[in-house]
């Protein structure tokens, strides 16, 4: 069959997670509460930065934009996956399996670009912090957040078009638990160097280069830390950005694990231990690690908890 011939088949099988009927019932129940802190916590953040003018500073215009991410990737995801484990096999149509590949991509090359645009945000504070008002503007600030989001629309454009255009003339059944670039070329019988090589191109120009900006920040940031001569004075800077490089830890470490290695070398079930750390965890856990150690983001919640209270 020759490459670049329209799909033979109309939908897809995921494979999910496991077939036990008892372990389905754990992770159905586990995924739930999973979906339902991601939902309630970004929410939470959200609204809170919303509606604090306190809070409305670049860096939190920043996590306010990873807050809508994490929740509408997860909710791509973690949804049909839910469907998976109770279902037990289910289907997905070409189209909507094209569409959650589209939107999975998008969210990944979005965060990644935010997370530098926060590390850049980090650096003017701690190394410009007489000119941050000048170089993070609100009008800099905005231009960041809508390039994000910018490219994350157009990235995924090019692996949507050519495997829309592959053909599946094997197993439908995808060796995951959502549309993935890997376990969609595992079961294309078309010739995938192109797909691979897209994949590169997009994890160099948009994920490797973001992360070496991020890299390159911190270091500058580290270098600034230690001239601080009071332990007290370096603590607070590196406070300040702990929280943000422990996210970028988790990010990167999952992504590359997941995509950035030959498909010769895909395992599916280790694939979706990774996935999942991404697809479920890390949004979980991103609420928390801005929160639990930042003032202003607890007397921004006590503010608000007042407010419902009062308003009850």
């Amino acid at each position: 069959m020759k490459s670049g011939e329209l799909v033979n088949t109309t939908e897809f099988v995921f494979e999910g997670l496991t077939d036990d009927p008892m372990l389905q019932n754990i992770l159905l129940l586990i995924f739930l509460i999973i979906y339902f802190i991601v939902i309630c916590g970004n929410s939470v953040i959200f609204v809170l930065i919303w509606q604090d003018s306190n809070l409305h500073t670049p860096m939190y215009i920043f996590l306010l934009n990873l807050s809508v991410i994490d929740m509408t990737s997860t909710s791509n995801i973690l949804p049909k996956l839910l469907m998976t484990v109770f279902v037990e096999h289910d289907t997905i149509s070409f189209g909507e399996c094209i569409t959650q590949l589209y939107l999975f991509i998008m969210f990944v090359c979005a965060e990644v670009f935010l997370l530098a645009a926060m590390a850049y945000d980090r650096y003017v504070a701690i190394c410009f912090p007489f000119h941050y008002i000048i170089m993070m503007s609100l009008k800099h600030t905005a231009g960041l957040s809508v390039t994000a989001w910018a490219v994350g629309l157009i990235s995924p454009v090019g692996h949507v078009t050519l495997i829309s255009r592959m053909s599946f003339c094997g197993s439908h059944v995808i060796h995951h638990f959502y549309c993935d670039i890997t376990p969609l070329l595992r079961i294309s019988c078309s010739d995938i160097d192109s797909v691979e090589m897209l994949t590169y191109a997009v994890g160099i120009l948009v994920g490797f280069f973001t992360l070496i900006f991020t890299l390159l920040s911190y270091i500058f940031i580290i270098l600034r830390i230690l001239r601080i001569k009071s332990s007290e004075g370096r603590g607070k800077a590196f406070s300040t950005c702990s929280s943000h490089l422990t996210c970028v830890i988790m990010f990167y470490g999952t992504m590359m694990c997941l995509h950035m290695r030959p498909t010769s070398t895909y395992s599916s079930q280790l694939d979706k231990c990774f996935a999942l750390v991404y697809s479920a965890f890390v949004p979980m856990l991103n609420p928390f690690i801005y929160s639990l150690k930042n003032e202003e983001v607890k007397r921004g919640l006590r503010k608000l908890k007042n407010k419902i209270i009062n308003y009850i």
